[in-house]
């Protein structure tokens, strides 16, 4: 994974994880901070439902969210990808957003099924299209900071 299209870096205060088991906690993790550029500079984050698919982190949004504005504006983000129980493992990914707004209803709901049935996702997929303009960010990673504090 790294050599093909990210710089894994080493997280300095634990061992860096593999490329595969970076991999791994993609597919394992339930949900992802995801946090973009306010417009005054500050960083706003948020918990987000993901999906890791072919090198990209894929999120489900609505385009009215304080997140899609600041990628219309600002298309750098960074990503934290955690299990948060002891021993804590993860990975930061500081990459480049770009919002899709094509078959987001399917998208969305492959995002939705990992955390949920296949018909709730489909229901509240279908729930959140009815109120918004819904949209699917995909981020494309550039460097990923992991850390694995199960090495020690």
């Amino acid at each position: 994974m790294a050599g093909e299209w990210v710089q894994q870096v080493d997280y300095p205060q634990a061992p860096a994880m593999t490329d595969g088991d970076t991999v791994a906690l993609f597919e394992q993790a339930l949900f992802a901070r995801l946090g973009t550029y306010n417009e005054d500079g500050t960083i706003h984050i948020a918990p987000m439902f993901f999906k890791y698919d072919h090198g990209q982190i894929l999120m489900a949004s609505q385009g009215p969210s304080r997140k899609v504005r600041n990628i219309q504006r600002d298309k750098r983000v960074s990503v934290l990808v955690d299990i948060p129980v002891v021993p804590f493992r993860g990975a930061l990914v500081y990459g480049t957003a770009e919002l899709d707004y094509e078959d987001v209803i399917t998208k969305r709901i492959e995002i939705f099924a990992r955390t949920r049935s296949r018909e709730e996702g489909e229901e509240y997929a279908r729930r959140l299209s009815e109120k918004w303009q819904c949209v699917i960010i995909c981020i494309t990673p550039q460097r990923i900071a992991s850390f694995d504090y199960s090495k020690f």
